[in-house]
């Protein structure tokens, strides 16, 4: 079992280890608590959600849930109330406790609503995807979709603790877990040689405690300089600002992990052409994903237009620019500020 310190402004500690599920009770500070809310889908709660339920329970919490449809298109402002609603109705105070039991979405949803839910509730994070165990669990960014685009309201709310049981990701479908490959092999080009070269060669059967608690321990590092995203954590949307715009013009047809590989291969690709990135940077990146199973281009029949015009709507954007992050060689990356046809040049050229 490993921990990472996450030194945000509320301190919290990511528990990685296997079989630590049914230790959610010794896991999860939960003092001056008398009732927790399991927040999960329809996909995770019958798999996991009677284990963490009678984990909770042996802390004598009252342990209610509330499962909502699976998949990014339940990341909208009905889910969120209709959680809302569900904690007036259950009459959670203050010092109750919300726990996040999914993926990617069910962490940002979860903790978008215990941010603004009488103005703030402690929450915990059980990731139960590789994409939000390396990922999206850890930093404290939470938020749900609007029409215009991904994640454009939202909030800062860091979780009381992340317990991370990688046995859980043995029930994940192949391509779901290749998904979460893709932001693990981020942390590597981002920062990480090491990291970069281990996933690279072991593809999928790298090891997961080890991928885990690098690429968190990466993030926390990020985070404690940079809690509110003000500068260098920008870094970790590495792929994301044309990753989202694929998203969201395949009518989330197209997974985030995979757009997000779509969209680190064609920023590399394309500023490789430029003269941004060092030569031979976009290949062995294409190389990894392929190991993968991830795509690197888009789909034949994909409306680039359209992903190039939400991709302007990017909660990234300051004004008429947005930074890009630009991949100069495996393990160093750059912010470049870019206006709008700058960017579409550069994604443009790496088609």
């Amino acid at each position: 079992m490993k921990t990472v310190r996450v030194n945000a402004s509320a301190p919290y500690d990511v528990v990685i280890g296997r079989g630590i599920l049914d230790r959610a009770d010794d896991l999860i500070p939960s003092d001056g608590a008398k009732k927790a809310a399991v927040i999960s889908d329809d996909t995770v709660f019958p798999l996991y959600g009677e284990r963490v339920v009678s984990s909770l329970e042996k802390k004598g919490l009252d342990v209610v849930s509330f499962t909502f449809p699976h998949g990014e298109r339940s990341k909208n402002g009905k889910t969120f109330l209709d959680i809302l609603e569900f904690f007036a109705s259950r009459s959670l105070s203050r010092s109750d406790i919300a726990i996040a039991l999914g993926g990617g979405v069910v962490g940002d949803i979860a903790g978008f609503t215990a941010a603004t839910y009488l103005r703030g509730i402690r929450y915990a994070q059980i990731p139960t995807t590789l994409l939000s165990a390396v990922d999206s669990s850890v930093g404290g960014k939470c938020a749900i979709d609007l029409e215009t685009g991904k994640n454009l309201a939202g909030a800062f709310h860091q979780p009381s603790a992340v317990v991370c049981d990688p046995d859980t990701l043995g029930t994940l479908p192949p391509e779901v877990f290749s998904e979460g490959c893709a932001e693990a092999l981020k942390y590597g080009i981002i920062t990480s040689p090491e990291l970069f070269s281990h996933i690279n060669e072991k593809g999928i059967d790298f090891d997961r405690e080890y991928v885990i608690s690098e690429c968190v321990s990466i993030k926390a590092d990020i985070v404690r300089r940079d809690e509110f995203d003000l500068g260098e954590r920008a870094l970790l949307n590495l792929g994301h600002t044309f990753g989202h715009g694929v998203e969201r013009a395949s009518g989330f047809g197209i997974s985030h992990g995979a757009a997000v590989a779509i969209g680190i291969s064609t920023v590399a690709r394309g500023a490789e052409k430029l003269g941004i990135s060092e030569k031979g940077t976009s290949d062995a990146i294409a190389s990894a994903l392929e190991k993968l199973s991830l795509p690197v281009a888009c789909p034949p029949g994909l409306d680039v237009e359209a992903a190039f015009e939400a991709m302007t709507h990017d909660k990234k954007r300051r004004g008429e620019t947005t930074t890009v992050v630009i991949p100069e060689k495996i393990g160093k990356c750059k912010l470049v500020p870019m206006n709008k046809e700058e960017l579409t040049g550069l994604m443009k050229a790496g088609l």
